[in-house]
């Protein structure tokens, strides 16, 4: 049974589509949803460590997608700003903190070569978490 899912966040439209898939099934379940944006670490080896967006966007970043879960009908709902300098060893990671036992997240459309060259971090997600994964497009 679905108690307690994350959804992680980005802005983009994949993520979009993985929200919606994580509020649909924690209306199914009744399972506690935590959306999270990851904020990246950039920098730091030589210079100072830059996060990827200011404190302020990353929080209205989930805040949106918090609104949005909210106008779908999800009704218990958290979120939270990870920083990390990666973005799937922090999904896996805080899924883990918080006890969640199942991913929810969209992908971009990555195939072939591309996938192979570039990395998904949907892939990774999935390859790697102690709890199941469903990724959505």
């Amino acid at each position: 049974m679905i108690k307690k899912i994350l959804c992680p966040v980005d802005g983009t439209d994949h993520a979009e589509v993985g929200l919606r898939h994580a509020v649909e099934l924690a209306k199914l379940t009744g399972a506690h949803l935590t959306i999270c944006a990851v904020n990246l670490a950039l920098g730091g080896a030589r210079g100072p460590t830059i996060n990827q967006w200011p404190d302020e966007e990353a929080e209205a970043l989930v805040a949106k997608a918090e609104a949005s879960a909210k106008a779908a009908g999800a009704t218990d709902i958290g979120t939270a700003v990870v920083i990390s300098r990666t973005a799937a060893t922090a999904i896996i990671a805080y899924a883990e903190e918080l006890g969640a036992d199942h991913i929810v997240m969209g992908t971009g459309d990555k195939r072939g070569v591309k996938r192979l060259v570039l990395g998904s971090v949907a892939a990774e997600v999935a390859g790697q978490a102690g709890c199941s994964v469903t990724v959505a497009r």
